[in-house]
């Protein structure tokens, strides 16, 4: 059986974007960490697949992603969707934010995923 997770393949790109979080990122990480939402344990720039989710909660098998500006071309929306579905054959639902989102209403954010989740 193949390994699902953190494959040895996208390590040095995981690490990478650890590394070189986004502003955005950084913002909902420091939300996100240490069980800080909701006593939930989060990872940032989590391999599944050959993917890179942004965060992923793997109780609720769930990935956040944040979606800057390469997001919104006709390439990036048809990439999206096919992780999106890919996810979704693994049994994990993607849910999206833009950077927008996360800096002008973080808070907003929080209370979306705290309904989102408790489904």
């Amino acid at each position: 059986m193949e390994k699902l997770f953190n494959k040895r393949s996208t390590k040095e790109k995981r690490l990478n974007l650890r590394r070189n979080q986004t502003e955005a990122e950084e913002l909902l990480w420091s939300r996100l960490r240490a069980k800080r939402f909701l006593n939930l344990k989060f990872f940032r720039q989590y391999g599944i697949g050959e993917y890179i989710a942004d965060f992923y909660c793997p109780i609720l098998k769930v990935v956040i992603e944040i979606d800057g500006a390469q997001h919104f071309t006709g390439e990036g929306k048809e990439y999206d969707e096919f992780r999106q579905d890919y996810m979704a054959q693994c049994g994990i639902k993607t849910i999206r934010f833009t950077n927008k989102e996360i800096f002008e209403n973080i808070d907003g954010v929080l209370k979306y995923l705290q309904v989102v989740v408790g489904e």
